[in-house]
């Protein structure tokens, strides 16, 4: 006797068929799995035992073969067990082959038989609706399975709910996103309003969440450095369809979809310095999304930057450029869409107080010189604003909250310049300026900016990607000021934010 089921590796999301073989031999049942498989897949044999043993359903007494193939695909978690389960159910004749012929199965089987959450459940559902397969998932896993689109889908609690409604003994209901699963209640990021005084730190960032440019802070510890990266998710213009059914998807394939549905918010990431490239970059045995992927289409936070790693620093040069970050290992090999804004914040140097007369180290100025000698200047020619955040007066300290620009009124700014953006790019694959091919916007700027660009370009020896970065920055300031041509002011404030060595 033989059955087949499909089911989801999620390593590229492929698919992987599940065969089941009970050879017609006499002896004791030997429950063997033939393929890659780590440990978990080869503990699903006791799983699956004990969950039809809760049915009262024993194992034939022959010997059961199940094969995972292709068989060069390095098979790793618990979503197998439920179509194993449903490919040995086939083999003995409980359910019909030709009610699974057709299906897609993902599934953790408890040892009473209920069907467990497993991850990675979107990215199967729209796997299964390309397929035009029937898509069988967890209860608890119905909502986010349901955002793939018009698909069946069937969400069973229990093993014994879908054998009984395979049959006719009971239906599963038809699954559908409710209201509820619509609204999500948005996340309170506080407001720049709580921040007093830094008002060219607060411009430059409104400027880089126009335009979704990568920015480094630098100041002594406690002017706020901090505070002001945890309120540009409040400025940070909504997502769209598509962008919240990519995150998901990521967030998904990570285990990491905590609401029900999809997620309507930009991520906001902050890894701590102490975070290991693998945490960063992604990897374990089934090259899983890290960070830098869990950021995608939202903020990457990295505090105290020069005291990351420098490999794990580097590891942001080819996603910064990209917008996408290759994991390589030596099983697989899987790339995975990165489309993050850096923001990054820095102490002048190890001490924290460069530039203090009173408060500087013995070391001064070298000190900081080589704390910022940590950071590769690749990396640092791929930040498009520096911003220098000092302390804060004791005037600033009795200004009225009340006097204060909320994040509301920035955030309709920031809407406007990206709808300008939108609008100039609905051809093209890009969405930002800073996502735009620099060439392209050569023939906005005016002569008098052709002319400031190209002197400071060639006095300070910027490089050729800091001239499409300083461009790309200028036309941001024009979109939020609604000018359709780039002027002089708008290169000149770009090239006031470019660092130069």
């Amino acid at each position: 006797m033989q059955a087949t089921v499909k089911t989801v590796s999620f390593i590229g999301i492929s698919t992987v068929e599940i065969e089941v073989q009970i050879q017609m031999l006499n002896g004791i049942p030997v429950f063997t799995i033939v393929g890659l498989p780590d440990k978990t897949v080869a503990e699903s044999r006791e799983r699956i035992r004990a969950s039809l043993f809760s049915m009262g359903i024993s194992l034939p007494a022959k010997r059961i073969t199940v094969n995972l193939a292709p068989a060069d695909i390095q098979k790793e978690g618990s979503h197998y067990d439920l179509p194993i389960s449903l490919a040995l159910l086939a083999a003995m004749g409980i359910v019909q082959q030709e009610d699974i012929a057709n299906v897609l199965a993902v599934g953790e089987l408890s040892l009473s038989g209920i069907v467990a959450k497993v991850p990675g459940v979107l990215p199967a559902a729209i796997c299964a609706k390309s397929n035009n397969r029937t898509l069988i998932c967890p209860e608890e896993c119905a909502q986010e399975a349901v955002w793939a689109g018009e698909n069946a889908i069937l969400a069973p609690k229990s093993l014994l709910s879908l054998v009984n409604h395979f049959k006719g003994e009971q239906i599963l209901p038809t699954v559908r996103a409710t209201h509820s699963d619509r609204t999500v209640k948005p996340t309170n990021f506080g407001c720049f309003s709580d921040i007093k005084g830094q008002m060219i730190a607060k411009r430059a960032m409104e400027i880089a969440a126009a335009g979704a440019h990568n920015m480094l802070m630098q100041g002594p510890p406690g002017v706020g450095k901090s505070l002001l990266a945890s309120r540009i998710p409040s400025i940070l213009p909504p997502v769209t369809p598509e962008e919240a059914l990519e995150i998901t998807m990521i967030h998904s394939l990570a285990g990491q979809t905590t609401e029900v549905g999809l997620i309507t918010e930009r991520p906001y990431r902050a890894p701590h310095h102490s975070a290991s490239l693998a945490a960063l970059v992604g990897g374990g045995t089934n090259a899983k999304p890290g960070e830098i992927s869990l950021a995608h289409r939202g903020i990457l936070f990295l505090d105290e930057l020069p005291e990351f790693s420098r490999q794990t620093l580097e590891s942001l040069r080819q996603p910064l450029e990209t917008g996408k970050i290759t994991i390589a290992r030596a099983s697989n090999h899987v790339t995975y869409p990165a489309r993050i804004q850096l923001i990054a914040a820095m102490n002048p140097c190890r001490c924290g107080y460069l530039g203090n007369v009173e408060r500087e180290c013995s070391l001064a100025p070298k000190c900081g010189k080589s704390y910022l000698a940590k950071i590769s200047g690749p990396l640092l020619d791929r930040i498009d604003i520096f911003v220098d955040v000092p302390d804060v007066k004791i005037s600033d300290f009795v200004q009225n909250k009340e006097d204060i620009e909320k994040s509301s009124s920035i955030r309709e700014r920031v809407i406007r310049a990206r709808e300008i953006q939108f609008h100039r790019y609905r051809e093209l694959s890009f969405m930002t300026n800073s996502e735009a091919n620099g060439h392209e916007l050569e023939h906005h700027l005016a002569n008098s900016a052709k002319e400031i660009l190209y002197k400071c370009v060639d006095k300070a020896k910027i490089s050729a990607r800091g001239y499409y970065r300083v461009l790309k920055l200028a036309r941001t300031l024009a979109d939020i000021e609604e000018s359709s041509g780039i002027e002089s002011h708008h290169v000149s404030e770009a090239l006031s934010y470019r660092r130069i060595i």
